[in-house]
């Protein structure tokens, strides 16, 4: 148990002692949010130099809009949030947040202005009450429960015996695939973010629980800044302008309708989710 112990600690300080590769700069200033708009302008980005991910990407999420972001798996979606957080700093261009580009603020002020709803939603060994707070440590117990109300989820919660104390296990195991979306949701609710991110959200369930929670996810974007990545393609006809990424590049850009009218690469995929989605009506 010592020598475990020994080995522990040194991969601890090996930890404590790595150098993170993104830093602020020595005068960076607190993000200012006015209007609240997103902007990426002639974004390059490689995570190695033999292989480019981005190439000259250049968008536009207005203040209050939904900007969705679909394409082929590889074809660099999920790199665009990761640059937004500012997890990696582009090869070339600018990412820029109200005007404000987001190598100049402080990473703290970055991501406490954004909020994001993940694919896989990481939960804590802990109470129910505990992983919704988790948005913001300082919430009362009255503004988790607000929170809980606007995810969907309070009645549920309430239906469970031990309620909001009720432990969630490991990553959530207890929990079903659309409770904890709910709570995520709800996690999400209680920052208050001015920027929400949307990534594959619902993707990992069901058609109906997915419609499910479809409601939820249109209240906390509501006149919020919006970035949703999405597979499937019938969570983001709604969204005001739907851009299409293939091996990097924007290649085509509009709404639903006005991408289903070109006939293109969005329309052709469209169809392919259709066919699968329509096989399975017939068998029910």
């Amino acid at each position: 148990m010592i020598q475990t112990a020994f080995v522990d600690m040194e991969n601890m300080f090996q930890l404590l002692n790595t150098e993170p590769e993104i830093v602020d700069k020595p005068n960076a200033r607190p993000l200012k949010i006015r209007s609240g708009f997103i902007e990426f302008i002639n974004v390059n980005f490689s995570y190695v130099p033999e292989r480019q991910i981005l190439k000259n990407v250049s968008f536009v999420v207005p203040a209050g809009k939904t900007v969705a972001l679909v394409g082929p798996t590889g074809s660099g979606k999920s790199t665009i949030t990761r640059l937004l957080f500012r997890l990696y700093d582009v090869s070339s261009g600018e990412v820029l947040i109200d005007g404000q580009n987001v190598v100049d603020v402080t990473q703290k002020s970055l991501r406490q202005s954004i909020g994001v709803v993940p694919q896989d939603t990481v939960l804590f060994n802990r109470s129910i009450r505990y992983n919704i707070g988790y948005g913001r440590p300082c919430a009362s117990t009255e503004e988790i429960e607000e929170a809980a109300k606007a995810a969907d989820i309070h009645n549920q919660i309430l239906s469970f015996p031990e309620g909001y104390d009720t432990i969630v296990g490991e990553r959530g195991l207890k929990l079903s695939g659309g409770e904890k979306q709910r709570v995520a949701i709800a996690r999400t609710i209680l920052k208050a973010p001015s920027f929400i991110i949307l990534d594959e959200a619902t993707s990992s369930l069901d058609t109906q629980t997915e419609r499910n929670i479809q409601q939820s996810l249109a209240n906390i974007c509501k006149n919020k800044t919006t970035l949703i990545i999405a597979h499937r393609l019938s969570t983001v006809i709604h969204a005001d302008e739907i851009l299409v990424l293939n091996e990097g590049e924007i290649i085509e850009r509009g709404t639903h309708s006005g991408l289903l009218e070109l006939n293109r690469f969005y329309a052709n995929m469209w169809q392919q989710q259709l066919e699968p989605e329509k096989s399975d009506r017939d068998k029910q």
